[in-house]
């Protein structure tokens, strides 16, 4: 048994070293499970400045799990209010004043929100890995390796997802 001194969350370098190797994966995952680039971004950061404030408590070694249970319950939050958000819009009728063709822009619309609709009713495993897919452009095997799973459960997830997809816009 070794007495060797364990890494300390509070260290500025340690912590900074931690945060540099881990923002943008935090981030990428927000993104991906949730669709939103500027929430991702931010509840990212709150994660860690959460993990900041609660350095004496988190071990290094937990310090991961910490800031991804952290930022997951947020985002559940903060969809929460984001489905508040979404009501109100559907319901407003503003004026969109552009020089483009009204059927045009209402199509145009009316696709855009089955396309978002369709996306959000994706079950979360598909979600994800059809937005790592097309939107980060990774590989099967590169989704894989991080969501810890066989490609060809990748594979399948994608496929059904587009699947999905299709289905639902052509509607």
């Amino acid at each position: 048994m070794s007495n060797k001194p364990q890494p300390d969350t509070c260290d500025e370098i340690i912590f900074s070293s931690f945060f540099k190797s881990h923002i943008k994966a935090l981030r990428n995952f927000l993104f991906y499970k949730y669709g939103n680039i500027n929430q991702a971004e931010d509840l990212a950061q709150d994660a860690f400045i959460k993990l900041w404030q609660n350095c004496a408590s988190v071990p290094l070694e937990k310090a991961k799990s910490y800031i991804y249970t952290i930022a997951n319950n947020s985002s559940l939050n903060e969809i929460a209010h984001q489905k508040v958000v979404l009501r109100y819009e559907k319901d407003f009728t503003g004026l969109d004043k552009t020089n483009e063709n009204p059927e045009y822009i209402l199509e145009e619309k009316q696709f855009q929100s089955k396309l978002l609709k369709a996306i959000e009713n994706l079950n979360e495993k598909q979600r994800i890995a059809f937005l790592m897919h097309r939107i980060d452009g990774k590989k099967y095997s590169e989704i894989a390796t991080e969501l810890n799973i066989s490609v060809k459960a990748v594979e399948k997830r994608i496929h059904l997802a587009l699947l999905s997809l299709r289905k639902e816009i052509d509607l």
